[in-house]
């Protein structure tokens, strides 16, 4: 546990890392900035790379039967987890919330980002032509 603590930005450790929810039956970690991909370390020191995806864990039923993180954070905290080592990742504090994890997005280099299509009206039918 002592090695995560050093891979995090002395910023975090020093507001945040003291309140980082210890969770018994799960490995938990701080995001970094913008960071999309797990970094993890296993036994022989290689990373895990796997993507962070956002994880609602009301909906998992595995989670369900444990029931740890939902009675230490409530129904509706924002995690992270790795699709390859499950390991959670709670946001940083200059992370901003409920955004994707790829963030905002580019826009179009093309010019082809256009205003909404206005609806065209429906056609009159003339009284002559009505059955």
């Amino acid at each position: 546990m002592e090695e995560q603590n050093k891979t995090i930005p002395a910023t975090m450790a020093d507001n945040s890392l003291a309140s980082l929810p210890q969770l018994p039956k799960h490995r938990v970690k701080y995001k970094k900035p913008l960071q999309r991909a797990c970094n993890e370390t296993d036994s022989k020191g290689k990373i895990c790379a796997g993507h962070l995806k956002r994880w609602f864990y009301m909906a998992d039923v595995i989670e369900q039967a444990c029931g740890d993180v939902r009675e230490t954070l409530g129904p509706n905290a924002e995690i992270y987890r790795c699709e390859h080592c499950r390991t959670l990742y709670f946001p940083g504090p200059e992370e901003p919330r409920g955004r994707n994890v790829a963030g905002l997005g580019q826009k179009s280099q093309f010019g082809l980002t256009l205003p909404p299509r206005t609806p065209i009206p429906p056609a009159k039918v003339p009284d002559d032509e009505k059955p």
